[in-house]
């Protein structure tokens, strides 16, 4: 089964949800401010991924955030941020034991059927 991690008032969460609920894919929902995020997940994806491909840098979030913590990132401090922070992440996150995606793309969504 499929967990995709997201924010449910996200425009592209719900267009994620609704179209796996459409292919009739099996999935839960896994909702970042509600249910949380540790670090343990966030650097499983950021060791599959790539913290730069994680973290949304043109997100509200991010553009709130002092100098000091957007300056001389590495991927250990991008997690740290990240958990702090959880709307930092792209989103959406797709993931089981066979796959790790990350957004929703006509490439993502052919992975994922």
């Amino acid at each position: 089964m499929i967990t995709v991690y997201g924010i449910k008032n996200c425009d592209t969460v719900r267009k994620a949800l609704k179209w796996l609920e459409a292919e009739g894919v099996e999935h839960t929902f896994h909702d970042f401010r509600t249910d949380g995020l540790d670090a343990t997940t966030v650097g499983r994806w950021v060791d599959a991924l790539g913290w730069e491909s994680v973290l949304n840098k043109r997100s509200t979030t991010w553009k709130q955030l002092s100098d000091a913590d957007k300056d001389g990132l590495d991927a250990a401090r991008a997690v740290d941020l990240m958990v702090a922070h959880p709307t930092l992440v792209k989103r959406p996150v797709f993931e089981d034991k066979s796959v790790l995606l990350q957004g929703f793309t006509d490439d993502v969504r052919r992975q994922l059927s």
